[in-house]
């Protein structure tokens, strides 16, 4: 839905997490980290990696890593309960399949086939199509690619729409008392930081922070399922309120304070950036358990990840005001352009591997690149009757 008119803050902020999105792809191609696979592509850090690398891109793409899809999932759960007292759960739910899961399993898989032939040229050296179709449902599993995120959030919308009975009377009295916080900052971050850490720490300790697994296209990364469920449930909760002129008030002492979450999110993502190696140190030196060095690093992580998501949210609540022409045409295809973007970035980092010329300049060029396709893709693929009608 489009709330452009009510919740500017909202769209623009949703829109502009989407750029950050294209973005990030854009640059693990150049991470220093960067590695890949050259028997099953899908298992490399990224499917194209290039030989010119950058540490800026390392810092870059983490500190985007560290929160935004949480905050995605935040907004995703804003105007749930609105939505569903609204059309009622069975119009919610049908219109939901329509508008998510079915553009995740057939745009979304027609678009990572697309995607995905420039990896497997570079593993196979050739330019065969129907193998390159079989490869990637036998061979890679069935991808899912960025799209992921579109079937984990119609999941946890059918859910809801589903127990929302058992979780009306619930959401109201908690709804007021996150009301009621809109002059308690530090309660507020408090309760989200807690939330995020229960939710976070505990599995990713005893999971892994890096693994994946799924049924074909139904992938979800094991560590954050929980935190992703955690934030799109605070989301509806803030979204039963009337945030807008409560919590997120431009009178909101936590708005008040954007420059202090601004401030203390790049604090905290500088110190995450630099403990892991005298922590790693430490343990080695048997001078600090490593589980307590474990501890450490991912509180620092969940503060850096709730400091950002709060910061993004209340710097957009402060400075968003004013319609901006390219920007409601930026909001009106961000859906598109997060299901297209990753042919164009995949295809502009593979056709840049051959020149030599800085990483950071492949990274700019595959990122304009990237953003300025998709974005004319997604506003022509709108004017087809049929994606007109459900996205």
């Amino acid at each position: 839905m489009n709330n452009s008119k009510r919740n500017l803050w909202v769209d623009y902020l949703r829109s502009a997490i989407t750029v950050l999105v294209v973005a990030h792809h854009s640059s693990l191609a150049y991470t220093t980290f960067a590695r890949f696979d050259n028997n099953v592509y899908i298992n490399s850090t990224h499917p194209i990696v290039d030989s010119k690398r950058w540490i800026g891109l390392d810092i870059f793409q983490n500190f985007n890593d560290v929160f935004f899809m949480s905050l995605m999932f935040l907004i995703g759960g804003l105007f749930l309960m609105k939505s569903i007292n609204k059309k009622g759960a069975f119009n919610f739910i049908r219109n939901r399949f329509y508008r998510l899961f079915i553009p995740f399993l057939f745009l979304g898989t027609f678009s990572m086939v697309i995607a995905y032939f420039p990896p497997y040229h570079v593993v196979y050296n050739n330019f065969n199509i129907v193998a390159h179709i079989k490869d990637f449902f036998v061979i890679e599993k069935w991808p899912a690619g960025p799209p992921w995120f579109i079937w984990v959030l119609f999941l946890f919308n059918l859910l809801f729409a589903l127990f929302l009975s058992h979780f009306n009377k619930a959401s109201e009295k908690i709804g007021k008392r996150l009301s009621d916080l809109k002059n308690k900052p530090l309660t507020f971050f408090g309760l989200l930081f807690s939330i995020s850490w229960i939710l976070y720490v505990p599995i990713a300790h005893k999971m892994g922070v890096g693994d994946w697994t799924g049924i074909g296209p139904f992938d979800f990364q094991i560590s954050r399922i929980l935190l992703y469920f955690g934030y799109f449930t605070f989301g509806i909760l803030i979204g039963n309120t009337d945030f807008n002129n409560e919590l997120f008030s431009a009178k909101s002492v936590i708005v008040k304070k954007w420059w202090l979450w601004l401030s203390l999110s790049l604090a905290a993502y500088f110190v995450l950036t630099i403990i892991g190696e005298p922590l790693t140190q430490l343990v080695k030196e048997k001078k600090i358990e490593e589980i307590n060095a474990y501890m450490i690093y991912y509180t620092v992580y969940v503060a850096s990840c709730t400091l950002s998501s709060v910061a993004f949210i209340t710097f957009f609540v402060r400075f968003i005001h004013t319609e901006k022409k390219w920007w409601n045409s930026l909001s009106e295809n961000a859906y598109l352009i997060y299901i297209v973007h990753f042919i164009f970035v995949l295809w502009s980092q593979f056709l840049l591997m051959k020149f030599n010329i800085p990483a950071f300049v492949k990274f700019l060029l595959s990122f304009t690149v990237s953003l300025s396709l998709s974005w004319l893709v997604s506003s022509w693929l709108r004017k087809v009757k049929v994606v007109k009608k459900y996205l």
